[in-house]
């Protein structure tokens, strides 16, 4: 059984994994790698293996770092099976279509300024068709239920209170006269979070590839974050300024959306109009609302008491271009969010270019942000920064709340592995994280007991 590292190896995007088992070969996720323009480009177009002699992937979430890249794998010749849970399955069809929107869109600009230049035409990652197409490989699973995609391989789903139907998963292989378990986390969520479960343990396995984004991270209390966050939104409206939040059309978004309902309802924010302008996020929404299987206990109690837990009296929805375009126009006070997290792309890049300049506004990183993305740059709060290929000066506030990320802080994480049979648990693979990350949350699994982790780079294979 060979185990090779291909995405999110020693850096935080793209997940990837393939497991070679038998003459059979299994992608744990497939997942969009997001970065430098160029670097980004030719990773995505490349496989461990060439995509029609994959015979499953097994998907953990539908985050697109984590599923992004599945169309173009389709359109190179993948023809197998992709297993999801049903949440996921769904959320992918909205996802996927608008990645592969955002994909046409961008290629269409890039090659506009290009042709000016005397360049070559680049073409797309992939297109809505391969969407189609990649749709009908999906098979959806329930959590808990053990699922066979094929002779001597058992797999096992469990919610990893992280997003909307995402999963941690369990390899269960037989041969030799014994099994073994291979098992992956996927992204660890956190508990104590609204709206969603929190993280059900694992069970006990002889190897795990496990992420570790916040490794050497200690995430603020929920209590203070929404504190800040009315705070945040109190002080920029004070000004007279915007503030603008780039959220992950799943998950954050929903979240942010439920965390200013209640501080609404409380009286601890200005009367002022808050804007989800994403059409992914309205379609992700209606998903969210279509799963309420997916809740934790307080998120079915609140909507046994309000029907619409994504929506309050000054919240609107946007999906239409041209509504979007008001809100830049516009000089009044409000908050928008809008998608994408790492300000990669989207309708955020807009709001961002207009309103990023001007000291009243305010700019809310609400997620992690990998390294060389628009995000990250905010972060480190650089003088300027390029969007759409023109420098601006960078003059608006800047806030970071990691206490709205969806990762486990490393506490969490220590304690979710910790969970685990720790004299079985032969070997750990860190993945999806910087390399201090990783060495953080190494010494602290040291620390507490475990065998020292491995932290994999791309391309490196194990036998196990």
């Amino acid at each position: 059984m060979r185990l090779t590292f291909w995405g999110a190896a020693q850096t935080v995007t793209g997940s990837m994994h393939m497991l070679e088992l038998g003459g059979r070969r299994v992608l744990l996720d497939c997942g969009l790698f997001q970065g430098r323009r160029a670097e980004a480009s030719r990773i995505n177009r490349e496989f461990p293996a060439s995509p029609s002699s994959i015979d499953v992937v097994l998907l953990s979430h539908a985050h697109i770092d984590h599923s992004g890249l599945l169309p173009r794998l389709y359109r190179d010749g993948f023809r197998g099976r992709v297993f999801a849970t049903r949440a996921t399955v769904d959320l992918c069809e909205a996802m996927l279509a608008d990645s592969a929107h955002i994909q046409e869109k961008d290629v269409e600009w890039v090659n506009r300024r290009e042709h000016r230049r005397g360049s070559d035409r680049i073409e797309p990652l992939y297109s809505a068709e391969d969407v189609e197409g990649l749709l009908g490989c999906f098979e959806g699973v329930d959590y808990r239920e053990s699922f066979s995609p094929f002779a001597g391989l058992q797999v096992e789903y469990r919610d990893a209170g992280h997003i909307l139907g995402s999963a941690s998963m369990t390899l269960t292989v037989a041969g030799g006269g014994r099994t073994q378990r291979l098992g992956f986390t996927g992204d660890v969520g956190r508990a104590h979070r609204p709206i969603l479960r929190d993280p059900d343990p694992m069970p006990d396995c002889d190897w795990l590839i496990s992420e570790s984004t916040h490794g050497g991270r200690v995430h603020e209390p929920a209590e203070q974050a929404k504190e800040h966050l009315a705070r945040v939104v109190g002080e920029t409206a004070a000004r007279g300024g915007k503030v603008i939040i780039p959220a992950f059309a799943v998950g954050r978004t929903q979240e942010i959306v439920h965390e200013l309902d209640g501080l609404q309802h409380k009286g601890k924010l200005p009367p002022i109009p808050v804007y989800v302008d994403s059409p992914l996020a309205v379609d992700v929404t209606e998903v969210f609302r279509a799963h309420p299987e997916c809740f934790d206990e307080p998120m079915r109690a609140h909507i046994q008491r309000d029907a619409n837990p994504f929506g309050f009296a000054r919240l609107t929805y946007i999906r239409d271009a041209e509504e979007s375009k008001k809100l830049n126009a516009s000089r009044l006070p409000m908050v928008i969010l809008s998608a994408s997290g790492m300000c990669e792309a989207g309708r955020v890049l807009h709001h961002l270019r207009n309103n990023v300049a001007d000291p009243r506004n305010t700019v809310m990183i609400v997620g992690y942000c990998a390294p060389h993305t628009l995000g990250r740059r905010i972060v480190e709060r650089e003088r300027e920064v390029r969007i759409f290929g023109e420098s601006h000066p960078l003059r608006a506030h800047v806030e970071v709340m990691n206490a709205y990320s969806a990762h486990a802080d490393q506490p969490e994480l220590v304690d979710f592995i910790g969970r685990m049979d720790r004299d079985r648990l032969h070997r750990i693979f860190l993945v999806h994280g910087d390399p201090s990350a990783q060495l953080a949350l190494a010494d602290a699994l040291v620390a507490a007991g475990t065998v020292r982790p491995e932290a994999p780079g791309r391309g490196e294979s194990v036998e196990l």
